[in-house]
Parts: structure tokens; sequence; C-alpha cells
């Protein structure tokens, strides 16, 4: 099985600093195989004989507190999941100068289409569109600062997600295929 490991809140900051290369190294450690990483926000690119999805995210944040010292939070998406997530993003959907574009991963318990209302974004500025697993929202960077995105950081619902632009997520896509 092909997956993405998107970690939550490393290298953020300056805080829970993690190292790409001892990341791939531990994930090989743990059997994982053709391992690769993309960009220093914790995206870690693998295949696997686990097919559970429940157990290797488990297994994967217990090498990841034992290398690192400190919990990770991972979310685990596979190729057909990425691959829906992908096709749900509009192709004139970008991240530059003038939009900004992100895709919530969501945590299983919050992966509901009612997730879209508790996450108070402001539909006059802001596009939305829910895909199990991902919540894609599209706001232009002159409006950006007035999005609801930005009310709910520090919240429990926020704990629950985490966020990669609509960029990285289509190279992440090519990657995993490739």
């Amino acid at each position: 099985m092909r997956y993405v490991a998107l970690l939550r809140g490393v290298n953020v900051g300056g805080n829970n600093r993690v190292d790409m290369k001892e990341l791939k190294a531990a994930f090989e450690r743990a059997g994982m195989e053709d391992v690769q990483t993309y960009i220093n926000s914790g995206n870690v690119i693998f295949s696997s004989g686990i097919e559970d999805r429940a157990e290797a995210t488990a297994l994967l944040e217990r090498v990841i507190v034992a290398r690192f010292g400190f919990p990770v939070d991972v979310i685990l998406r596979n190729l057909d999941a990425m691959r829906a997530t992908v096709r749900a993003l509009p192709a004139e959907w970008t991240n530059d100068d003038a939009m900004r574009c992100d895709v919530l991963f969501l945590w299983d318990d919050v992966d509901t289409p009612s997730v879209v209302d508790q996450l108070r974004l402001d539909e006059e500025i802001e596009d939305v569109r829910y895909v199990p697993g991902a919540v894609i929202r599209r706001v232009d960077r002159k409006d950006a600062p007035r999005s609801g995105l930005v009310k709910i950081v520090g919240t429990p619902l926020y704990r629950q997600m985490t966020i990669r632009n609509c960029n990285t997520t289509r190279r992440l896509l090519e990657r995993m295929e490739g």
C-alpha cells in the first residue's frame, strides 16, 4: 500500500524540530519501504504491507516518539484517498501571490461534511468544499486576514487537522504516483 504520512505541527516556529533525514531513517527502521520526505513540514511518502491505516498510524506515532522524544500526530492517506482529494481541487485554484488555497486534512473523528459549518469560514470571501478526509478552501490573498480559518487556530477542532497548501498536496500525489 502506498501512503503519505502528514505530520502535524513539526518544524513550525522552531518547535517540534524533526530532521527529515532522521525521520526517513526512522520510517525505514520501522519497515517502511521506498521512503521519501517532501519539504520540511513533515510529509513522508512510503510503501508498506500494513493495510490497516489505524495500525500503521499507531506504529509511526510510536516510532516518532521513540526517535524524537515528543509525540507527533500523524494522518495517513493512501493513494486512492489522495487522488480523490486532488481531483476535488479545481484546476484554477492555486497557492500564489493572488490566491491562497489550503487542504485541511481531517482526523477521522471530525471527518464529516458538517465540519464545514464548525469551521466558521466566511462564504462571502472563501470558497469551501468538503471531500471525504479533507476540506478544501480558497480565498483571495487580500481577504486572507479576514478568513474564518484564522478564528479557529488554537481550538480543539484545529487540533484535529493538519493543513497543506494545494500546491504541496498536488506534489505529494505526483510523488506518490511516481
